[in-house]
């Protein structure tokens, strides 16, 4: 794994923030208040540099056959790695970063199979429960995923699952399937049929990437199943216990399942005596513009949209192959746990550099249940909410806040339905009222403090 050169440099600016970590609760002793880590711009256009020297030689590379259609799919797959680190999604804390090292150190050095095939990991700053090998080399560690996990063995057959996808050349072998799928006689002949007919164009051109789509990700799934058994056999050659990928499928079968009562959390947030909480502010429009109509019940396409499918299916068909033995912990346990709970905060604070602002407030409202009055949090819903003022005013709301869908889950349409319903003033207001509450006291932080001032003009206007 590759080596930051700056990583005294992150330090020492970790290290300079730590200046601004204090709050003094009424009543309680000083506490720190979590702050972020800025991500190091120089680094991340080094690394989108280098991986993309690294694509256009491969691009250079390809088969001749088709050779069109594959620098297509090769050039849309290096579109999303590109994003990763032109939206400094990459995290560059230097901490995390060699305790991930340190990981997948441990795995390499125990399966020589490994050396020869050179892959980087590193963290993501996305709240979505997941891991992934992009392409390049570089695969991805969700933060959303990480702080959701029990221990290093779960977290080590995660990577061994993704260096398995990156080994066996999965995606590579995807892309080779739908390049000459798409190319062959009878998608060809179809095509031609469908471009002839005179009626129906559209919904039967929908039909066949439909099937083309659906039997790409029926290949995807035979690869998961080929990944999971890959993955055991890396970490039965490691000090990390097989069994920790029974529970890292166990957990991601029902890791979409969000109980989180969002109108109480809501109500509780922001009603106050000067500016009482209404119901009308969540009621769900209805009619042929309004609402946001349920998905037909299909098992099938239910399981097909979840993060993870099949995992009770690929739960099976692992657990013969899985032996006892192992430790739950091997590198560093006060670490392991210290990063969880920084990275809770970090997927907040990266929805709100990122303008996904209902995002943001989702996840800030769900830590606040468990940490009320935690000064971050509630300086982010300030920033969060005077955001969405600013761009309702601007007619840009649009652009910072999701619209509620079928494919949402309810308690989170039901925030993007409050946010839908709420006039200009009401924002003002709720915010205002919000931070009044805390004010004086977080005076003292000084995220808080431009908060509640920002806020507090709003309300003189």
């Amino acid at each position: 794994m590759r080596q930051y050169s700056i990583y005294s440099r992150v330090c020492r600016t970790i290290f300079l923030c730590a200046g601004l970590l204090f709050y003094l609760h009424p009543g309680r002793a000083q506490a720190p208040v979590f702050s972020p880590v800025a991500p190091d711009a120089g680094l991340l256009t080094s690394l989108h540099n280098q991986y993309e020297s690294q694509y256009k030689d491969e691009s250079n590379r390809l088969p001749s056959t088709y050779k069109k259609d594959y620098q297509e799919c090769y050039g849309e797959r290096w579109k999303n790695i590109e994003q990763k680190f032109t939206q400094q999604e990459i995290y560059t804390a230097a901490d995390a970063q060699a305790y991930l090292d340190r990981l997948v150190a441990e795995i390499v050095k125990n399966n020589p199979m490994l050396n020869g095939h050179p892959f980087h990991c590193y963290f993501s700053r996305s709240a979505i429960p997941n891991a992934s090998y992009i392409g390049e080399g570089i695969i991805l560690f969700n933060m959303g995923l990480f702080y959701r996990l029990a221990d290093e063995s779960e977290a080590v057959f995660i990577l061994c699952h993704e260096i398995s996808h990156c080994y066996l050349q999965h995606p590579e072998k995807s892309i080779g399937k739908y390049v000459t799928t798409i190319n062959s006689d009878e998608v060809q002949a179809e095509l031609r049929k469908i471009k002839g007919s005179e009626y129906q164009k559209r919904g039967r051109l929908e039909s066949l990437v439909k099937g083309l789509t659906f039997g790409s990700r029926r290949h995807s799934r035979d690869h998961e199943s080929e990944a999971d058994s890959l993955a055991v056999i890396l970490m039965q050659h490691t000090p990390f216990a097989p069994a920790g990928s029974l529970a890292t499928l166990q957990l991601l079968d029902g890791i979409d399942k969000n109980d989180f009562n969002t109108e109480g959390a809501l109500r509780q947030a922001f009603d106050s005596k000067e500016y009482p909480f209404k119901k009308k502010w969540v009621a769900r429009e209805e009619g042929l513009l309004g609402g946001h109509a349920h998905l037909s019940e299909d098992q099938e396409q239910a399981d097909s949209l979840k993060t993870h499918p099949d995992c009770s299916k690929r739960i099976v068909a692992l657990r013969p192959l899985v032996g006892a033995g192992g430790r739950r912990f091997v590198m560093d346990s006060a670490t392991f746990v210290r990063l969880q709970e920084q990275f809770r905060y970090e997927v907040i604070e990266y929805a709100y550099t990122s303008n996904h602002y209902t995002e943001g407030l989702f996840l800030a409202l769900q830590l606040q249940k468990t940490r009320d009055g935690d000064a971050y949090l509630v300086s982010r819903t300030g920033k969060l909410l005077l955001g969405m003022y600013n761009a309702q005013k601007g007619h840009t709301l649009s652009k910072v806040v999701d619209l509620p869908a079928p494919y949402y889950p309810e308690n989170y349409n039901l925030l993007l339905q409050w946010v839908q319903n709420l006039y200009l003033d009401d924002l003002a207001a709720i915010n205002y009222y919000y931070l009044l509450r805390h004010h004086p006291a977080m005076d003292a932080y000084p995220a808080f403090k431009e908060s509640f001032t920002e806020s507090e003009k709003l309300m003189k206007q």
